[in-house]
């Protein structure tokens, strides 16, 4: 019974971490990260627009998760058809100041509840490990979990890239790694 009310908590807690730096004024955490303020601005922007749009305009049920970075937005989620995958791409890419789609939806029936929780719970304990590292600031990657897949995005040298790609796939319950980087060399 702990299991399972830790996992309904822990599903209630994914936006939690970054949104409790959303402040502009959040210190450190902004100026460790190394995209442009305005840029900061634009990715929330362009989230809230997108899923508006996206829910508004489609009519249809599905998940589908908006996550952007310097600008360039990740779509992850299900969709019922194809057709309905390539409808949400174009309505995202329509988005004032979006610079970039990677479409990462799936045709399929929508994730359950016990799945997004364990989404959750991989994204914490990716974070919790880049933290861990020492080196690598866990604040200039982004990271978003879909389905036991994480998504790393950032702006990063190489080296970063690697060591982060290398931290998601040792921990527990991911099954693969997508880095999303832009590169510094």
């Amino acid at each position: 019974m702990r299991f399972i009310a830790l996992m309904l908590l822990t599903g209630l807690l994914q936006g939690c971490f970054p949104n409790a730096f959303h402040g502009e004024r959040a210190g450190v955490l902004v100026a460790q990260d190394r995209r442009a303020d305005d840029a900061r601005i634009d990715d929330r922007d362009i989230e809230a627009k997108a899923v508006d749009l996206v829910y508004k305009q489609s009519g249809v049920f599905m998940h589908v998760n908006v996550t952007s970075f310097n600008r360039k937005v990740l779509l992850s989620g299900e969709v019922p058809t194809e057709a309905a995958r390539g409808e949400v791409e174009k309505i995202v890419s329509s988005v004032e100041k979006v610079g970039g789609v990677t479409n990462e939806l799936v045709v399929s029936g929508g994730s359950s509840l016990l799945s997004r929780s364990n989404d959750s719970l991989i994204t914490s304990n990716v974070k919790m490990k880049l933290v861990a590292d020492g080196w690598l600031d866990s604040n200039m990657v982004k990271v978003f979990v879909e389905n036991g897949t994480v998504f790393l995005m950032g702006i990063v040298y190489r080296e970063e890239a690697e060591a982060a790609a290398e931290t998601a796939s040792s921990t527990k319950g991911v099954q693969r790694v997508v880095k999303l980087f832009e590169y510094l060399n």
